[in-house]
């Protein structure tokens, strides 16, 4: 199978193909690491001022769940972001079950990372999870991230990893290449494509874009404090950075001033929907 996750649509059609029942079969196929990475964003998160007033944008926001936790430790109100429609079909059942949703605080909308429709300086915080392995130029989506955070706000995500060492790794290539797709195979067509195209796409990706190159993107884009985490043996990444006070990077700029060439930003208010 193609590692290759940037080909235009193939996100949308992977997780289409995977959303149902996508919550229980990260859990288990991930062994309920995915919940400890969670955790650890929004730990930093909170520890870098997000609260009850913070507005957040979660990209690739998926089933939600980093948009419940959010809500659920902090009372932040949440614009969730993603490309996929069966993966926002999911997030709405899983709030429509989730007392974190109480007063409205997360909303959800259809939306592409590196193109999203927000003005400058409009939110206290972006998270995402999973994005670069699916966008053709990690920086300049980054750029577009942090460009929509105002001054000071917090910017984090988490990422599968490859473990460092040769025995983690050992054992890491036997899961992603045998459990994944064997388990995925027994749930479902999607799942067992997820289970096909995760190892091979994520070595792909580390070979390209280490820990140290995401730190130094962090940096060209105008992030400061800059730190992460490597959990689960290595098999998991959690990244995250504030945005400087004042303008750092040109790139970023240019980039963010052709874009607005292109598209009208908008601000969605606390409460609205799209």
């Amino acid at each position: 199978m193609d590692a290759d996750g940037t080909r235009p649509g193939f996100a949308v059609r992977l997780f289409d193909g995977a959303s149902d029942g996508y919550d229980r079969q990260a859990a288990i196929l991930s062994y309920g690491q995915y919940g400890r990475w969670r955790k650890r964003l929004v730990e930093a998160a909170r520890e870098a001022g997000v609260d009850a007033d913070s507005q957040v944008l979660d990209v690739a926001t998926g089933t939600a769940g980093i948009a419940r936790a959010l809500v659920a430790k902090t009372g932040c109100s949440v614009v969730g972001v993603d490309q996929s429609p069966g993966m926002l079909g999911t997030a709405r059942k899983n709030l429509e079950r989730s007392p974190a949703d109480a007063g409205g605080r997360v909303v959800l909308t259809l939306g592409t990372a590196g193109r999203l429709p927000f003005a400058d300086d409009s939110v206290d915080a972006v998270t995402f999870s999973y994005l670069f392995r699916y966008v053709q130029d990690p920086a300049a989506t980054l750029a577009d991230l942090v460009r929509v955070v105002k001054p000071g706000g917090f910017v984090g995500f988490i990422e599968f990893h490859v473990p460092p060492g040769p025995l983690w790794k050992a054992l890491w290539k036997a899961h992603t290449r045998v459990v994944l797709p064997t388990a995925g195979r027994l749930h479902s067509r999607g799942w067992h494509e997820v289970g096909r195209f995760l190892g091979p796409n994520i070595e792909r990706f580390y070979s390209e874009w280490s820990v140290e190159r995401l730190t130094e993107a962090f940096g060209s884009a105008g992030l400061v404090d800059v730190d992460h985490r490597l959990m689960s043996l290595g098999g998991g990444l959690v990244m995250w950075g504030r945005k400087a006070e004042e303008a750092v990077s040109v790139e970023s700029t240019a980039r963010a001033e052709a874009r607005q060439a292109e598209d009208k930003p908008v601000v969605l208010a606390r409460g609205a929907s799209a």
